[in-house]
């Protein structure tokens, strides 16, 4: 009787999630673009005619179907930032890594399913620095019939931050990549595509605002869209409530400022209980690298009451460089346990790893000038592995043709090479420890595997926080800390009850950030530095996930009108 009881009610429990669930189906036209900001006109790329792109609204379990006409000069994929894509990695979107691009002409078919994740996750170009301006946010509501684990906001809005320059950004990241230097700063911030009204030299006709009504709360859902620039973000006069992050719903954490980086998002609730009057929502940047050049600006936009004066009250954004402040926000967050999508931690380990991230230099080249340290190229890299995206093949189709010869190898280290004083400013110019090989390699691991990493930030070239993405997954933040990370005495301090859920975390500048996750999703998932600058550097890896000896845990075959590298 065992298993017509486990049938009935996996066909029960099959039908009442499908009874909610609907396909959402929308098309991306991803063509250029002219706009005016600071006074000037630039063209961009962008998807739909606008700046972000369209917002797409879905509830838990639907499933999200979206048709890209690429009619930009420049190959495209479309990334879904934190979506799980369970049996889905065509869908994923990484260049080179799940998918060949897509061709200036050509279109491609992204279909995926929306499972176990609720609140805020953003889409984006991942094909050089296109996702300067090709991005969008992806809210993820309750099913019908659940309720979120927080009042009901009176209103829902997304705020996205964003990077401009005053270029088009593929120049700027081809003129860099050229000489092997680092790139320009950006001309601005921007909050919903628009700077706001901090630059004396151009004063806008145009700034983001939002109309409250005094004594309502309403769900802000904080993105951070910028390339290269983590930010801290406050209103003015008014307490914000973190409840969610990445799509994972947190304890209530009351603050006064957000910190995130770029990939992250935040889902704060914020009542209006001010005043009224107008009050300006602003964001700069948490610059960490200490002596290295960044755009300064602040970028606004008001949060106005009815019948508000006509002067904004500016908040005091924390210094560019208060590590404290970034750190008191990053690791005090927990996850909240009693969530309908909360699994409890996995105890048991079955690949440990520590793996030091940071910046390097590679070799100039024979007959080349070169503007990176010692007249070499900047470079970046994972245990000393800085990463080369394959040409001829993606990652993932290698995988699933076994083709791996030529295209990748499994021999990513779990341990660094060289064991030596990571965080000690004296190394920072070690060119012993500085060359960093070119590779492409990755980490295979056993579907349902556990995999613990200890991410140790070092500071060769210089020390900083750096944002690091896993695609296909959530990883718990098990503990954060400064300096070296100490394998006796830091695990004692591994929250493993409630730890937050993630898929960016920034480690923290010149320190360690343990995380884990479980391995139950198959296909070859991107791990890599979410500042862009150095993506191209080399600052990522891949894991394998192996089939699981299933058909729900086996990679099924690509789908009709994959895009081909040639």
């Amino acid at each position: 009787m065992a298993p017509s009881v486990f049938a009935v009610g996996f066909l029960l429990a099959f039908f009442s999630l499908s009874a909610s669930a609907a396909i959402v189906e929308t098309s991306f036209h991803v063509k250029n673009l002219t706009v005016n900001r600071l006074c000037q006109n630039q063209v961009i790329t962008a998807a739909n005619g606008s700046l972000p792109g369209p917002t797409l609204r879905v509830k838990e379990g639907d499933t999200l179907v979206v048709h890209v006409f690429n009619k930009s000069p420049y190959n495209l994929s479309i990334h879904w930032h934190g979506v799980f894509q369970k049996l889905t990695p065509w869908a994923d979107g990484p260049e080179m890594v799940t998918q060949c691009p897509i061709r200036p002409g050509g279109n491609y078919t992204y279909r995926f399913n929306l499972i176990g994740q609720v609140g805020t996750l953003w889409w984006h170009a991942h094909s050089q620095w296109l996702r300067a301006t090709v991005y969008g946010a992806l809210v993820i509501r309750p099913r019908d019939g659940q309720k979120y684990p927080f009042v009901k906001p009176y209103r829902e809005d997304t705020i996205m931050l964003g990077e401009w320059w005053n270029a088009n950004p593929i120049d700027v990241e081809n003129a860099a990549l050229a000489t092997g230097a680092a790139p320009v700063n950006s001309d601005a911030y921007t909050i919903n595509g628009w700077p706001g009204d901090m630059f004396n030299s151009c004063r806008p006709n145009k700034i983001y605002k939002l109309d409250v009504v005094p004594g309502k709360t309403y769900l802000l859902r904080i993105i951070n869209a910028a390339l290269n620039a983590q930010f801290f973000f406050k209103i003015a006069n008014h307490n914000l409530t973190v409840v969610g992050a990445d799509a994972a719903y947190t304890n209530p954490f009351p603050t006064d400022v957000v910190m995130i980086g770029p990939g992250q998002t935040t889902d704060v609730l914020l009542t209006a209980n001010q005043s009224p009057g107008l009050y300006y929502m602003a964001a700069h940047p948490y610059a960490s690298a200490a002596g290295v050049p960044f755009n300064a600006n602040t970028t606004t936009a008001i949060l106005a009451y009815p019948k508000a004066a006509k002067q904004p009250i500016l908040p005091v954004l924390p210094p560019f460089n208060d590590t404290p402040t970034a750190f008191r926000f990053s690791s005090n967050l927990t996850g909240l346990v009693t969530s309908p999508f909360w699994s409890p931690v996995p105890q048991k380990v079955d690949e440990n790893m520590f793996v030091t991230i940071g910046l390097g230099i590679s070799a100039c080249g024979t007959n080349q000038t070169c503007g990176g340290i010692f007249g070499q190229r900047m470079s970046a890299s994972m245990n000393n592995h800085s990463f080369v995206f394959p040409e001829r093949m993606s990652l993932l189709e290698a995988a699933f043709r076994n083709v791996s010869g030529g295209v990748f190898t499994t021999d990513f280290p779990d341990q660094p090479p060289f064991v030596f004083d990571y965080t000690n400013v004296n190394n920072s110019f070690n060119q012993s420890l500085l060359m960093t090989p070119k590779t492409t390699s990755l980490k295979k691991l056993k579907f349902n595997a556990t995999v613990q990493m200890v991410l140790q930030n070092t500071a060769l070239i210089g020390i900083e926080n750096h944002p690091m993405h896993l695609h296909g997954f959530n990883f718990y933040v098990l503990a954060q800390g400064f300096g070296n990370y100490d394998p006796i005495n830091d695990p004692k301090s591994f929250n493993l009850v409630n730890p937050q859920e993630r898929n960016t975390l920034g480690v923290p500048v010149g320190g360690w950030a343990a995380i884990r996750f479980r391995a139950n999703n198959p296909g070859v998932w991107f791990m890599h530095c979410h500042l862009d600058v150095h993506l191209p550097w080399g600052l990522a890896t891949a894991f394998y996930v192996e089939n699981g000896g299933t058909p729900e845990s086996t990679l099924p075959p690509p789908p009709a009108g994959f895009p081909q590298c040639s």
